[in-house]
């Protein structure tokens, strides 16, 4: 199993980035896909998440309104639009599989098996 994340970059505040995770090895339609961040000396924190058929999708307050999250089963590939990006969104983003979850750990990284390299964000002027 693979998880490719990739778009990261350098983006002023205000800008856009829109972020690709490419799945292999599994069988996409029956997996949910999470996005998480981790900034330097912080948690990894769940920010996003699409559900493999019904439910969602869900996303934290401090990105709720900014980004969105889609998948397209024909590609095994889900994406996260950020806009209006802030400083404070500066962080190394994954994405993560999961097949079967308790709500409660949909923003945790218990609830996800299989997790791909990492992409960084700098938001910066």
């Amino acid at each position: 199993v693979q998880l490719q994340a990739s778009g990261g970059g350098l983006v002023q505040p205000g800008g856009s980035l829109r972020l690709s995770c490419a799945v292999t090895g599994l069988s996409f339609g029956d997996y949910a896909v999470g996005w998480f961040r981790q900034a330097p000396g912080k948690e990894r924190e769940g920010i996003s998440r699409i559900s493999a058929r019904d439910g969602g999708p869900y996303y934290a307050d401090s990105v709720k309104g900014r980004f969105t999250v889609s998948r397209d089963n024909t590609k095994n590939t889900v994406y996260l639009q950020m806009n209006t990006l802030k400083p404070e969104d500066t962080a190394v983003y994954y994405c993560a599989a999961s097949r079967y979850s308790l709500e409660q750990l949909y923003f945790s990284p218990d609830g996800y098996a299989y997790w791909g390299q990492g992409t960084l964000v700098t938001v910066s002027s």
